[in-house]
């Protein structure tokens, strides 16, 4: 009975072959694929386990998502206000730790800590958090962190002694230790690859004026209601957040996670095992760290005792730093988008920038005739660098580690401003304060230490290419030329920045 049906059946043939008659076997394998296909595509068939939904409903509402300015205003806006939070309480210290100092009796080293331990837990957090992300997504880890946030918010602002102000700090860093991986999660999970740097970068300026928040308004509120209020509205605004997250960005269906397969284990040491992840990660954490730790904490300072900067100037000059951070995270995320499309990768832009904080730092260090705002602009913006970095990062790993790797990242980022933060407040406080002021040779040695740790990274990150451009110049001057080829030389500027063994399949 089958074979007579399928005999009967009308068989296609292929194009430019219309005079062959077809075999049985042919006809039956073409009607065996029609049958598979007509299985695929069955709306009511029934689903597998642990596999993707196979009906139309299913899979139409699961692709359902929000696009233009619905998806700028129900993802985009929410995690930019939560990264804003984080920054605003990264930077906040500059502003507030004199006079913290002068009611609880601080010196340099607990001022220090103080500031650091928000990046020590921040730091400590960020590979279990990344594992969260990658689990339950970053709406719901984002929003029950900040309610976290805002307990440690109401402590620190009630505190009275270093114990609570400690603990307080410790807890608000906690609570906003997703803010920077959830939104780059979010959009890695729903902005198409090509454009994640210029979002980062979108993202990363929005999140900065949060920087921007800390210096000349939070002043003005200093004096107008005190330290102690502006910790409760920063309480309540944390919690308003905390809801907006939750409650406003949708749920992005994860159809084919299930059935993508790799060759390599999707873990976190699989993050610390690649090569180029290894390549990148000390000058992005020497170069990001730094800056944040110096601009949060010990910019400050150092403009008040080396510069002789007061008040009013003082925060004016942190406020343009501030600015040029914000502004700094939206140019590089537009230049390193316009020069992908020239085929130049983000990693020359990390290297030549990271050459000019070290040049900067240097100019600092030894004084040089500059307007110090110059200098300090530069330390700013490459606090924004993570834009390239961590567009870096979505190149070499998959969206199903994403979460994973940029915690890694930021586990090296944040772990390294503790160290400066903390380690410069060490340093510094070696030498006797003179009327209330460090002698300037203590920032010196500890700003010098920093950017000759910096140096290092960029030397380990440039590693391959120096190594091609010696190799290819040697080639090019020991092979015997004619005096037509003397006449032009041609030095090799481009490069690959990694070695081709370095790239990880996944």
């Amino acid at each position: 009975m089958v074979r007579t049906q399928i005999s009967a059946t009308k068989c296609p043939l292929p194009p430019g072959r219309a005079a062959a008659i077809p075999t049985f076997d042919t006809c039956r394998t073409r009607f065996a694929d029609r049958l598979e296909l007509a299985e695929v595509k069955d709306p009511y068939a029934k689903r597998p386990a642990n596999g993707p939904p196979h009906t139309v409903e299913q899979q139409d509402r699961g692709d359902r998502h929000p696009k233009g300015w619905r998806l700028v205003l129900a993802v985009f806006l929410p995690f930019a206000a939560g990264y804003y939070l984080s920054f605003l309480f990264r930077t906040i210290n500059a502003a507030i730790s004199p006079t913290l100092a002068s009611e609880f009796g601080l010196d340099a080293a607990k001022i220090g800590l103080l500031a650091s331990v928000y990046f020590l837990v921040f730091a400590g957090a960020q590979i279990p958090i990344g594992v969260l992300l990658d689990r339950f997504g970053p709406r719901r880890v984002q929003g029950v962190l900040l309610v976290m946030a805002a307990g440690g918010t109401s402590l620190f602002g009630t505190a009275t002694g270093f114990s609570e102000l400690l603990a307080g700090r410790a807890l608000i860093g906690l609570g906003v230790a997703a803010s920077l991986m959830a939104g780059l999660k979010a959009i890695v999970i729903w902005f198409p690859k090509e454009r994640i740097a210029l979002v980062n970068g979108c993202m990363i300026m929005l999140g900065s004026l949060g920087a921007v928040t800390a210096t000349a308004p939070t002043d003005w509120m200093l004096e107008w209601v005190g330290w102690r209020s502006l910790f409760e509205l920063l309480t309540l605004a944390t919690v308003t957040f905390a809801g907006v997250v939750y409650f406003t960005v949708p749920e992005k269906a994860a159809a084919s996670a299930g059935s993508t397969t790799f060759r390599r284990q999707l873990t976190v040491w699989s993050v610390f095992a690649d090569a180029r992840f290894l390549r990148l990660a000390p000058l992005s954490a020497a170069c990001i760290g730094s800056s944040w730790a110096l601009q949060s904490l010990w910019a400050a300072p150092w403009l008040t005792d080396v510069e002789g900067l007061d008040r009013p100037s003082l925060i004016k000059q942190l406020l343009i730093m501030a600015l040029g951070l914000s502004f700094g995270a939206l140019v590089l995320g537009v230049i390193a988008d316009r020069l992908r499309k020239r085929g130049v990768t983000a990693d020359v832009l990390v290297a030549v920038l990271g050459g000019l904080f070290i040049a900067a730092e240097f100019a600092l260090v030894l004084r040089v005739p500059l307007p110090s705002l110059l200098p300090w602009c530069i330390v700013s913006v490459t606090g924004a660098a993570t834009v390239l970095s961590y567009a870096m990062i979505a190149e070499y790993f998959p969206q199903e580690l994403a979460a994973r790797a940029n915690g890694a990242l930021n586990l090296v980022h944040f772990g390294w401003a503790f160290a400066i933060q903390y380690g410069v407040g060490l340093v510094v406080g070696q030498w006797l304060p003179q009327d209330g002021h460090y002698p300037v040779v203590a920032y010196q040695v500890a700003f010098g230490l920093s950017a000759a740790f910096q140096a290092v990274a960029l030397l380990w990150f440039a590693g391959p290419w120096i190594r091609n451009l010696s190799m290819n110049l040697y080639a090019w001057f020991a092979r015997p030329r004619t005096d037509r080829e003397i006449a032009f030389v041609a030095i090799p500027i481009q490069g690959a920045m990694f070695d081709t063994h370095e790239a990880t399949e996944w």
